[in-house]
């Protein structure tokens, strides 16, 4: 089980979460909606266990997350709103580099993004929206059970959006859980929908 409860963010003179809380259970999915400077980025990027709330928990089956940060590195896999990725190494071998650590089958990594054809080429030469594949095959690497996404549909056509629609069903199915900002539709099934800045 993975929740926040009553986070707070202040940054500068501003507050920029107040009061926000949520639950996953394995399975479950939460898509964050909300205006740009409501805060989504940032929550994720607390939920991420990269930026500590200034009041509130986040707790990994009970256990404050920051007690432990090391340890939830290795649970989460985040993609940020950029593409993380080396220009001068293939696609694969951004993968290889990533597996490293992370561990996972970079073929099936590739196939399930539409990407072995490109495999071999430097990702420099990619197109944005491949670039962003490659983001996300490099994410799945591991069967890590939470992936925290910002933005994940940036620069994606409508067929990479299915793929990707396709990778989160079968995440959710293994147990997986998804926590997702974006600002076009996502196809998460039964979803829980948390609006940041709601007035």
């Amino acid at each position: 089980m993975f929740s926040a409860t009553n986070l707070l963010v202040i940054r500068g003179d501003r507050i920029v979460l107040d009061g926000v809380s949520l639950e996953l259970a394995p399975g479950d999915a939460v898509l964050l909606l909300g205006r740009n400077g409501a805060g989504k980025s940032t929550l994720l990027r607390s939920l991420a266990g990269l930026r500590r709330p200034d009041a509130g928990t986040i707790t990994w089956n009970g256990q404050d997350i920051f007690a432990d940060r090391d340890t939830h590195a290795t649970r989460v896999a985040w993609l940020s709103h950029l593409d993380a990725i080396k220009p001068g190494l293939s696609a694969r071998e951004n993968l290889r580099f990533a597996a490293r650590t992370q561990g996972g089958d970079i073929g099936d990594a590739l196939a399930s993004l539409n990407l072995s054809d490109l495999a071999d080429l430097p990702a420099r030469m990619l197109s944005a929206g491949q670039k962003r594949r490659l983001s996300l095959a490099r994410m799945m690497l591991g069967g890590r059970p939470l992936w925290v996404l910002d933005e994940p549909t940036n620069g994606l056509d409508t067929a990479s959006v299915a793929l990707l629609a396709s990778a989160l069903a079968m995440h959710r199915a293994v147990g997986g859980m998804v926590i997702a900002a974006t600002h076009i539709d996502l196809s998460l099934p039964g979803a829980r929908i948390l609006e940041l800045g709601a007035r």
